[in-house]
């Protein structure tokens, strides 16, 4: 297996075991290569869910310019309501597994036909 393979069964794990969903492994797999580069960058392949700046570049560059959704206060909700699904306590929020809930969420997954 390669490191994304690795990595996808890493995202896996956490959507079950932390936030309780049973991952549909050919969509998780599409959104993970979406995210491209940034998964294997410490930095970019997590998300900082305490920086305002962090959670206004998700909605920005992902739900606006990649799912095509209208901007408004329904997009923050959605970011936060993973976020505490994830576990703010959480210290790896991984992009992958934020942007795959935020598809679900949202009912996006036609993105990634």
């Amino acid at each position: 297996m390669g490191k994304r393979d690795d990595l996808i069964a890493k995202y896996a794990d956490d959507l079950k075991n932390k936030c309780g969903m049973t991952p549909d492994m050919d969509l998780l797999t599409k959104v993970t290569i979406g995210c491209g580069p940034a998964i294997y960058n410490d930095d970019a392949s997590t998300v900082a869910a305490s920086q305002e700046s962090e959670l206004e570049t998700v909605k920005n560059n992902f739900l606006i310019k990649k799912l095509g959704l209208a901007d408004g206060p329904a997009l923050m909700d959605a970011i936060n309501s993973v976020i505490e699904t994830y576990g703010r306590s959480e210290r790896n929020k991984y992009r992958a597994v934020v942007y795959y809930m935020l598809v679900k969420h949202f009912g996006k997954e036609s993105v990634y036909g």
